[in-house]
């Protein structure tokens, strides 16, 4: 029996994928490697001393989908192959309802009545009246990546209502950041990053000459936005929580630390725990981007006995770790990987 992870090459796919087989589960991911790399599947194995199976297919491909998963025992899924760029949403939204509505109800699809985790995010609670926010708050997403997420939310919904029985657990992220404590996976987006750590590393590493700090004007202790963070590793360990949990109804889980962080708190966090200079430059507002955003993870504890165990200053030293074995590894002449 396998547990099928869409998109487990990827960040927070290949964190989980680690601890799935590290429980001793066989693991078939399928990845278009859009925005991840092949060879992060060598790495899983070396951690976790186990391999994944591959099967490279985009999911909006329902026909090449069904031929990757069948003739395999398909136990239980892990869903998180789509975009997630919120400024990307904002310039190409059309991608993305291709990409995770369409993709999402390709997977549920051909999987119809397995244990289903998906993979959502905080930004469905678009700019919310009061924080910390709980998963009974009203959603209403302010940029086309969020409403994506959402909507993929509710037809998963839909369907498991219909199906009596069917497992479905919706987490909702808030911000990962960190990476495995080996320094062999983090977060390798293809591209310009489109998330804050990935973007302080680079600076830290001397890839880029500074940070730029999108806003300095909204309403909060320093002008700048505050979100909540929480380490990749502790959001994968909810993920072996969710697949393991019993419950008759669909789940919708908040994953965060339940605190707030500026984007200059987490400059500042990042240089205390490395050591490192982070020059910044004050840019624009992102289109998209809320002001304040941190969890209420309540139910997450209570359901799952979710508690995160790892500090602010983990994710900033694991980060660096991640970047200097990628930059020693993995980075190529052109100043990116290979795919």
């Amino acid at each position: 029996m396998s547990v099928l992870v869409t998109g487990g090459c990827g960040y927070i796919g290949s964190h989980i994928c680690v601890k799935l087989l590290a429980h001793g589960l066989d693991v078939l991911i399928v990845d278009d490697l859009s925005n991840s790399r092949h060879d992060v599947i060598e790495r899983i194995a070396q951690i976790a001393g186990l391999r994944p199976r591959f099967a490279r297919i985009d999911i909006a491909d329902s026909r090449a989908l069904g031929q990757a998963i069948e003739g395999e025992s398909i136990e239980s899924v892990v869903h998180l192959a789509g975009r997630k760029g919120v400024a990307e949403s904002v310039r190409e939204p059309d991608l993305y309802g291709r990409a995770n509505l369409v993709g999402t109800a390709n997977v549920r699809a051909a999987t119809k009545g397995r244990p289903f985790v998906f993979s959502s995010s905080a930004t469905v609670y678009g700019e919310p009246a009061a924080c910390p926010v709980g998963e009974d708050a009203a959603t209403d997403p302010t940029n086309p990546y969020g409403a994506s997420k959402l909507a993929c939310e509710r037809m998963l919904i839909d369907s498991a209502r219909g199906s009596p029985g069917e497992r479905l657990v919706i987490l909702r992220y808030f911000n990962p950041i960190g990476a495995h404590e080996s320094g062999m996976l983090g977060d390798d987006p293809i591209g310009e990053p489109q998330n804050l750590m990935p973007r302080i590393e680079r600076v830290a590493a001397g890839l880029e000459p500074a940070l730029i700090i999108h806003g300095n004007d909204y309403p909060t202790r320093d002008g700048t936005a505050i979100r909540d963070y929480v380490h990749v590793e502790d959001i994968a360990a909810a993920h072996v929580g969710a697949l393991a949990a019993g419950h008759d109804r669909p789940l919708i889980l908040n994953l965060g630390s339940e605190q707030g962080a500026t984007v200059r708190e987490i400059v500042h966090a990042f240089e205390t725990a490395t050591g490192l200079p982070i020059p910044t430059v004050q840019g624009r507002r992102r289109p998209g981007d809320v002001a304040s955003l941190w969890a209420d993870a309540t139910r997450a504890r209570q359901v799952l006995g979710w508690i995160p165990g790892h500090t602010l200053q983990d994710a900033c030293t694991d980060a660096m770790r991640w970047r200097r074995f990628w930059s020693r590894h993995l980075q190529q002449p052109s100043g990116h990987p290979k795919s």
